[in-house]
């Protein structure tokens, strides 16, 4: 299973999804240009020493993630669908892709990701921290495909 981050803007956020990564055996895949350096200390504070346990893939750009995930399938994370994440079959290869902290993913990328899902939540909340989501819809597309693994 894996996570694409676009553009992610807040170190810490990417920093506890990396780990969380490296704990659930997820592939982090980062989509540039980041909104920090990843020798900030705030991202080494959250991150540690679990760099080294995970998978982390990192594109120069959007068309530089396509061009090396052709054969993925993508899943855009978003409010703004009535599909909901726990109703979607999972696959094996999906990437489930987060937008940015601040602004999510350019009008453009959506219009042109088939696959939209999204958390049921409160009316009157605007959204999730990135991390939590990623959480939940991993975790869920992770039961679906028995890749849940004894500890």
């Amino acid at each position: 299973m894996h996570i694409a981050l676009y553009k992610p803007d807040i170190p810490q956020n990417t920093a506890a999804i990396i780990r969380l990564g490296a704990c659930l055996g997820l592939k982090i895949h980062i989509i540039e240009p980041c909104g920090f350096n990843l020798n900030d200390n705030r991202f080494k504070r959250v991150v540690m020493d679990y760099m080294n346990l995970s998978k982390i893939f990192r594109y120069e750009d959007y068309d530089n993630f396509l061009e090396n995930n052709k054969k993925s399938r993508i899943i855009l994370m978003t409010t703004k669908t009535k599909k909901l994440y726990h109703k979607f079959r999972f696959k094996k290869n999906d990437i489930l892709l987060f937008g940015r902290e601040s602004a999510g993913v350019p009008e453009k990328l959506h219009k042109t990701i088939i696959n939209k899902i999204k958390i049921p939540m409160n009316k009157k909340a605007r959204s999730l921290n990135v991390v939590t989501s990623v959480a939940i819809v991993s975790s869920e597309a992770l039961r679906q495909n028995n890749f849940l693994f004894e500890l």
